[in-house]
């Protein structure tokens, strides 16, 4: 699995490498949180419009600040160990770098792809149908970008949703 995991100037090698080799390079991103089918059938999708696939990964310093303070339910190592281990996954990538002081003046592009995308520069860039077009950051440094509709009642949201309520649910039984 670890060989699997770049970091970006290495990544940037790897894309180039492959396209140099006449491949087509796929990268989507996310925060994988808790893995699940629509996650899965969002990345097969997205390896189905290329050769390879390159998944930019939230650190959990990002996650938490986009998700709030109980988020990651994985943290990092957890979540590369179970992308890493799919098929359809070439290379990941941690985004954003960690920061020594302030936002490193990246504003409100911290938690997105935007820098990473523009040294990367793949072939496709792909994103859940959550998403319009006009909304994905750095569109401009993919060659295509192609938007991959969701599976209808499959988001993290509503998985930790429904456990939690199992939880609730399994604790009002032992009353």
């Amino acid at each position: 699995m670890d060989s699997k995991v770049l970091d970006w100037p290495a990544c940037a090698r790897w894309i180039v490498a492959r396209q140099q080799a006449g491949e087509r390079v796929v990268f989507t991103n996310g925060c994988f949180d808790v893995l699940h089918a629509g996650h899965i059938y969002l990345l097969e999708q997205a390896l189905g419009l290329g050769d390879r696939l390159v998944v930019g990964l939230n650190s959990d310093a990002s996650v938490r600040r986009l998700k709030g303070p109980s988020r990651p339910v994985n943290p990092l190592p957890d979540r590369l160990a179970v992308l890493g281990a799919l098929a359809a996954v070439s290379v990941l990538v941690v985004f954003p770098p960690e920061m020594t002081a302030g936002d490193g003046g990246q504003g409100s592009r911290q938690d997105t792809p935007y820098d990473l995308l523009e040294e990367l520069r793949p072939d496709v860039l792909v994103k859940g149908g959550d998403y319009s077009p006009e909304e994905v950051v750095g569109r401009e440094f993919a060659g295509d970008l192609r938007i991959i509709p969701l599976l209808p009642g499959r988001s993290t949201r509503d998985i930790l949703g429904r456990a939690g309520r199992s939880t609730v649910d399994s604790a009002a039984d032992l009353n």
